[in-house]
């Protein structure tokens, strides 16, 4: 069988007319040969049924790079922690020399996210960029200050222009400030934080980094020569696969640097992981509570090194499930108070509590970063809304896909019963299907997400674990079979979910299935459509604004995130064209790695981007 064609189908969304159906059948339901014919006719891949012996089989060997060991003349899958990375050897000077066996995988691949037709319309969205001394937006990487080796790991990513939220978080990081960043999705914001870290280490790795054993030998004893962990940067982030992926991005700039990044997560193997951690960690990618369970144990993790906490999609992890392993993480990095130690907050609002974080541990001149109007999506996310019967979802979720070309579609269901439902359902009307919830073992978890990223099973039905962060490369349709409820911040899951789709100027298109039910998201709806210049239907035109009227998305927010910061003044702010003014000289390397100076009051910049040469450029961006 031929794998899935990953060529970008950017050319067009489609229209979709649903017809007027029952889905009297049952539950799993035997298979339907004529559907499954009219399936593999629309083109759609054959299926991958799901091996479950494999799956509830113990992994690959740790030794296993790679799934490439037989478990009933299948391969037995292997955990995603396990992905090879640049093992710096001792009699290396500061660089190390390529492997391009391990470049080939890093950065050979295409099932990674590129730059789309409307990129240039991601650098023309508002930027506004608060602090007591402005920060110089880069436009371009070269111009960035970026050690040599991160600049060239940039460059064989394939990308050359950087976005808004990068344009000025890394100028920021350089300087030694911290920062809060409140940006779309899909904005760049893991390359934000990662590029200039990582560089301000860069050069300084030999004297910065804890000692490790010489592990990269035949007779390595781990029991006998280990250490701990003492990493140098914190990444945390909500979910186990945003863990993933940021690791994975970690690899690709960390090649052929003696900084060595390690992930740990839930789910996963915990032994694994912490003889990982005690082969040396400079760079730890993990989730709250994976990360706390290592931190009780001073033999496996210590943050007295830690240079650089970053905490992604902080506005899910200061909900009330989260604030107190978030306050444990926080108080622990803030105890290395006798360095340069910085604290990075990514993003999509900027309401009291996350006010009250920066008060209580980021530095008073703090930098703080809006990208766009907070909770906006992009608007080359087609969005409609379709009035569905709640007894005749399913059969109008089979319709739909069958009228859509083939292409990589994420469905978002309420429940985990529900994806269960939808995943028989559409198996056996011959759909090649995964799915994804918290009650799958990590292992199903990451071999649903490996199927789906590769395309061999191009459709997956989800809960919220996939609606943050997550960049899978051309998912062009997001279906939401349930809207979000009313009861958990339905409009931030709104945008986080289609968020899925449009990644870094590609087209996408996002449908939702609307009833009765779903009332509380109507005003939403309506005003999001107009913002964006769709379509706003019939059953929702009650709800939608006066021409004449301002938009108000009531963001819980409210005025807060045009408010002055607090402690300083606010000056005028400078509302220039992207190219139209001069540009004020950007740092010097040598400089570019200090902690910079502070001003007295705040300067304010707003720019709208895309009208000079970043935006001409031939390059991606992050």
């Amino acid at each position: 069988m031929a794998d899935w064609d990953t060529t970008p189908a950017n050319s067009g969304t489609p229209e979709v007319a649903l017809r007027e159906t029952t889905n009297e059948a049952p539950t799993g339901p035997p298979r339907d040969e004529a559907k499954i014919q009219l399936v593999r006719e629309k083109g759609w891949v054959e299926q991958q049924p799901f091996n479950y012996a494999a799956t509830a089989a113990p992994p690959a060997p740790l030794e296993a790079a790679s799934d490439d060991k037989p478990f009933n003349g299948e391969a037995l899958p292997g955990w995603m922690s396990r992905a090879s990375k640049y093992e710096w050897k001792d009699e290396y000077g500061d660089v190390g020399p390529r492997v391009p066996e391990l470049e080939k995988e890093l950065f050979g691949s295409e099932l990674r996210a590129k730059k789309g037709i409307n990129f240039d319309e991601l650098l023309s969205i508002k930027t506004v960029a608060e602090a007591t001394e402005r920060p110089n937006p880069v436009r371009s990487f070269d111009d960035a200050g970026l050690h040599p080796i991160i600049r060239e790991n940039i460059r064989m990513s394939g990308y050359d222009v950087p976005t808004p939220v990068q344009a000025y978080t890394i100028p920021s990081v350089l300087k030694g400030r911290d920062v809060i960043a409140v940006a779309q999705t899909g904005s760049g914001k893991t390359a934000a934080c990662l590029a200039p870290t990582l560089s301000k280490l860069m050069g300084k790795a030999k004297k910065l980094c804890a000692p490790r054993p010489f592990y990269v030998r035949p007779d390595y004893d781990h029991k006998r020569e280990h250490v701990r962990g003492e990493p140098l940067i914190l990444v945390v982030a909500p979910t186990r696969e945003l863990c993933i992926q940021i690791f994975d991005e970690a690899r690709r700039l960390c090649y052929r640097s003696m900084l060595r990044p390690c992930v740990a997560y839930g789910g996963g193997p915990t032994g694994e992981q912490r003889i990982d951690l005690q082969k040396g960690c400079d760079i730890l990618i993990a989730t709250p509570g994976r990360l706390i369970d290592f931190m009780s144990d001073s033999n496996v993790l210590t943050l007295s090194r830690l240079r650089f906490t970053i905490i992604d999609e902080a506005d899910e992890m200061l909900q009330d499930d989260w604030t107190e392993d978030l306050e444990k993480i926080m108080n622990g990095a803030g105890a290395n108070m006798d360095s340069q130690h910085q604290f990075l907050l990514f993003s999509a609002t900027f309401d009291k509590t996350m006010r009250r974080i920066a008060k209580k541990y980021l530095a008073q001149d703090y930098v703080r970063i809006r990208i766009g109007r907070t909770g906006s999506t992009v608007h080359h996310i087609k969005q409609q809304i379709v009035w569905v019967d709640r007894n005749k979802k399913k059969e109008a979720l089979y319709d739909l896909l069958i009228a859509s070309p083939p292409a990589r579609t994420l469905i978002f269901c309420q429940t985990k019963k529900s994806v269960d439902i939808i995943d028989d359902f559409l198996f056996n009307q011959g759909l090649p299907t995964t799915s994804i919830h918290s009650d799958r073992t990590q292992l199903e978890r990451e071999d649903a997400i490996r199927a789906f990223r590769s395309g061999k099973t191009p459709i997956m039905i989800s809960t919220g674990v996939s609606g943050r962060g997550l960049d899978i490369r051309n998912v062009m349709h997001v279906i939401n079979f349930d809207l979000p409820g009313a009861e958990y911040h339905p409009q931030d899951e709104y945008i986080h979910r289609i968020g899925r789709t449009g990644r870094t100027g590609n087209n996408g298109l996002a449908t939702s299935f609307y009833n009765e039910r779903d009332e509380h998201m109507a005003p939403f709806l309506a005003k999001i459509l107009v913002e964006n210049k769709w379509d706003v239907p019939d059953f929702l035109e009650e709800y939608k604004p006066a021409e004449d009227q301002e938009l108000d998305f009531e963001d819980e927010s409210g005025d807060e995130e045009n408010e002055p910061m607090d402690g300083v003044e606010q000056a005028n702010g400078a509302d220039d064209a992207w190219g139209s003014a001069p540009a004020q000289p950007t740092a010097p390397v040598e400089d570019a790695w200090g902690s910079g100076g502070k001003a007295n009051g705040v300067a304010e910049r707003e720019d709208v981007w895309g009208n000079g040469n970043a935006a001409a450029s031939g390059g991606g961006g992050w």
